[in-house]
């Protein structure tokens, strides 16, 4: 079985570099995708209550792990691969929805986020967008950090928070977020983000990484693509870690899971890393932050 490089989070707690993104993924395929998936290796997926495929992602973990205790059983422990997999192994992050801003809101959101997932904890719990018109957002961290020092969560941290949001949550917040995880892909290249939560000692984590697939259409990253005789999808995926940033692709079908894990064996040069920073667009696939309430 291959292993995932990892990265380490704020609060010592490690993270795969690259995960299963599970956003539009319809509930009856998410377990199915999820199984898929940890048998090509991957470890860490990420859903969100909106997604409403938190069942289906907890049966494929919470079926991998069964699987992995009745193998082992079986075999006196001697099992490989997905039949070695306990709960610690597997790395799931949700996220709490707009309408369930709010400190007592939030910790009833969790309650049902967990009830879905069916596991005793969440690796990774975020704020979905910080809506900050409605002017929530702080005491909805406030309630993840509840959360997380009662243990029900490994690490806190928030999603879509540009440099404004997060000052003003710094300013009161008494754990510093692991992660913001923003749209980010080579149109879309949040250079001023990304600097602050190196500043912060945030971890930048990239939805959205390919595009929505624009990006992979774009000559120069075609161009790459045949130089290192990769997909462009490999590409671009391999800029992000070497940027440094956690990336969690979307994959609907076994052999595109299967290639977008395989790009640890191989670097671009970092002549192709500066060009393909020239092909800002401040291109967003998605929602401006502000305009979410």
């Amino acid at each position: 079985m291959r292993s995932m490089p990892r990265l380490t989070l704020n609060n010592g707690v490690h993270i795969e570099r690259l995960g299963f993104g599970l956003y539009k993924v319809p509930p009856k395929d998410a377990e199915v995708l999820v199984t898929t998936a940890l048998g090509e290796g991957y470890r860490r997926f990420d859903t969100a209550a909106m997604y409403g495929n938190e069942l289906g992602v907890g049966r494929g973990v919470g079926g991998a792990i069964s699987d992995a205790m009745e193998a082992n059983l079986s075999t006196g422990g001697s099992g490989e691969s997905v039949h070695s997999l306990a709960r610690e192994d597997i790395f799931v992050t949700t996220k709490v929805w707009n309408d369930d801003h709010g400190y007592d809101a939030t910790l009833r959101a969790f309650d049902t986020s967990m009830a879905n997932l069916g596991l005793d904890y969440v690796d990774l719990y975020l704020i979905h967008w910080p809506c900050a018109g409605r002017g929530l957002f702080v005491e909805t961290y406030k309630a993840m950090e509840t959360l997380y020092r009662e243990g029900k969560v490994r690490a806190i941290g928030v999603s879509n928070f540009q440099p404004g949001h997060l000052e003003e949550l710094m300013q009161k917040a008494e754990v510093v977020p692991a992660v913001n995880q923003i749209e980010l892909h080579p149109w879309l290249q949040q250079t001023r983000l990304r600097t602050l939560h190196e500043q912060l000692n945030i971890r930048t984590e990239a939805w959205s990484p390919l595009g929505r697939g624009q990006v992979l259409e774009d000559p120069a990253i075609v161009a790459l693509a045949e130089k290192y005789s990769r997909t462009p999808a490999q590409v671009v995926l391999r800029w992000h870690l070497q940027l440094g940033n956690l990336v969690i692709p979307k994959a609907s079908s076994a052999g595109r899971i299967k290639e977008n894990f395989e790009v640890f064996d191989f670097e671009l040069e970092d002549t192709d890393m500066d060009g393909i920073a020239g092909l800002e667009r401040h291109h967003r696939t998605g929602s401006h932050p502000d305009n979410v309430n």
